[in-house]
């Protein structure tokens, strides 16, 4: 059987809004004429005009946080603990076993910006597209920020998933899931709004916090999941190994079966 791989990972790029701008990227490039010089300098005698058509290597210098791109969260981003006390594991211990699983996306394209979805809107999305959550299930949330990602606006877009829609999840024995939006939990912009009404300080990154109950991991800025299928997918996303990191950059694939 053939199968069919979808890229939904956002590409890494420079210049755009992605991020608040203390967090954006950095990249510089460095071409093959100017690789050339760099070899030359590597074998002393070489000329630059002596390498193939005077190239050598291109090269780029990125400046990132782990946060940048596609990238995986570990329980340690959220709390300094998880499982309800104990130490939160960073992503170079996620156990591997949690990255390649079954997907499901769940629709939220519909909910306003700064919507703080339920487990009632959980529940209801699931019986839409007739699917029963399982164990290590990967479950993958598509929102307005999808479309809106390197916009003037991608920061506010989108809705966020609370406390009770991350513990139905993980209640249920997920241990991953992911959002196309800058946060898992709804944009900082319409929480501020929020707390500056009710003075409540749980509603503050309330969808991380979850992990101090039961560990799990998320990723964030996802792209092209309304390429995908409800269900019937499976979602490779392992992260790149960052000794005691919050996070870690993962290029994030579904693949199916045609």
């Amino acid at each position: 059987m053939a199968k069919r791989f979808i890229d939904i990972s956002a590409g890494l790029k420079a210049g755009i809004v992605s991020d608040p701008a203390p967090m954006l990227p950095k990249i510089a490039y460095s071409n093959h004429k100017e690789g050339a010089a760099t070899f030359a300098a590597q074998f002393p005698g070489l000329r630059a005009d002596q390498l193939p058509e005077g190239m050598g290597a291109a090269v780029e210098t990125v400046t990132i946080s782990t946060h940048n791109g596609t990238h995986l969260d570990a329980p340690w981003h959220f709390h300094p603990t998880m499982n309800n006390g104990e130490r939160a594991i960073t992503i170079d211990e996620v156990p591997l076993e949690w990255c390649f699983n079954d997907g499901v996306k769940l629709d939220f394209r519909s909910k306003p910006d700064g919507y703080v979805c339920t487990a009632d809107d959980m529940k209801r999305e699931l019986d839409r597209i007739g699917y029963k959550l399982k164990p290590l299930d990967i479950v993958l949330v598509n929102t307005a920020a999808g479309k809106a990602y390197g916009n003037d606006d991608y920061l506010h877009k989108g809705c966020g998933m609370g406390r009770e829609a991350t513990l139905f999840l993980t209640r249920q024995g997920v241990r991953v899931t992911g959002t196309d939006g800058w946060s898992w939990d709804a944009p900082f912009s319409a929480t501020a709004k929020r707390f500056a009404e009710t003075k409540d300080p749980s509603i503050i990154w309330e969808g991380h916090k979850a992990g101090m109950e039961i560990g799990y991991c998320h990723m964030e800025k996802l792209g092209n999941l309304e390429a995908l299928p409800p269900h019937g997918f499976v979602v490779s996303c392992f992260p790149v190994k960052i000794y005691k990191a919050s996070a870690g950059w993962t290029r994030a694939v579904a693949i199916l079966n045609d």
